[in-house]
């Protein structure tokens, strides 16, 4: 999931650990000159890529041909990748393999199960750089690094502006309507919900939802189903995989605002949930779901 960003928005070679001693640039004041003296600006030709959302991006912006290692749920999702090297997953990513593919660039996002990772690639001086894009506005400068360090920056650049041109559109369109009171599922069993700070959080503000999992402690806190029938939310997003697991799930609650008015709408994995490179795509996704509610999935008439 995603935490608070650790890049800031300089130079890609400002943003590169080549030794122990160098740290990450960090929002805020307080930068040393040491994590700023860095060595002449390069654009990677060799990355390796250890999160879906980061491959995701490079893909979009046309830098498939610089990766040159993946982790396992990338090259599940990611046909054009498919063949190349894997480098494990989220709890078994294998240092010797990033380092075996002599990459110029390792890029992934911070996570506990990666901490060691993280410490070998500083003492080993392999160039790494950490993304926690949590805020919308945290994913587009993950774009736009990205595009800075490969070469892509005129690509990261249109991307960014047609996901500002499309969140600028919506806030005005949504402007002056009354907000519904809903709720984003990301698992069904255990119950995993959207809360509040989170770029997904974000999302469905614009598009004119009142997320009720703010109501919650975390950004994508574990929710209980007594919760959410006493918050009785007018929408439900699932986003849990599979239209016809969320049309019997959701069947089971017709009690539920959402359920009884034909408002559970199902949509794919990772549309509106990846801090990746179509955040546009997910508002209009939220957007559509909050008008019209096409692909619900129960309703007071029955199933549909």
């Amino acid at each position: 999931m995603a935490r608070r960003a650790l890049v800031r928005r300089v130079p890609c070679v400002a943003l590169v650990v080549l030794a122990a001693g160098l740290a990450l640039v960090r929002r805020g004041a307080g930068e040393s000159a040491a994590e700023r003296s860095d060595p002449p600006a390069r654009t990677a030709a060799r990355v390796v890529s250890i999160n879906p959302s980061l491959t995701a991006i490079l893909l979009a912006l046309g830098a498939r041909e610089v990766l040159v290692g993946v982790d396992d749920y990338s090259a599940r999702q990611n046909p054009e990748v498919a063949h190349l090297p894997r480098v494990g997953g989220l709890h078994d990513t294998s240092l010797e393999a990033i380092v075996a593919l002599a990459p110029d660039l390792v890029v992934f996002v911070p996570s506990v199960e990666q901490g060691d990772v993280r410490a070998q690639l500083a003492l080993l001086r392999v160039a790494h750089l950490a993304f926690d894009p949590t805020s919308f506005d945290d994913v587009l400068e993950a774009i736009e690094t990205l595009g800075d360090c490969t070469g892509r920056a005129d690509a990261a650049r249109e991307r960014v502006a047609a996901i500002r041109s499309a969140r600028e559109r919506m806030l005005r369109d949504r402007a002056g309507r009354p907000r519904v009171r809903g709720v984003l599922v990301l698992t069904r069993d255990p119950l995993y919900v959207v809360g509040g700070g989170s770029f997904i959080d974000e999302m469905l503000g614009i598009a004119g939802v009142e997320n009720l999992g703010r109501e919650l402690a975390g950004t994508y806190p574990r929710a209980s189903l007594e919760w959410l029938v006493a918050a009785r939310p007018e929408l439900i997003v699932d986003a849990g995989g599979g239209a016809e697991a969320a049309r019997a799930f959701w069947s089971r609650w017709p009690s539920l605002p959402a359920v009884r008015d034909g408002r559970v709408v199902s949509i794919p994995e990772g549309v509106a949930t990846l801090p990746g490179p179509y955040l546009d795509r997910g508002l209009e996704t939220l957007a559509r779901a909050v008008e019209t509610g096409d692909r619900s999935v129960a309703g007071s008439r029955g199933v549909r």
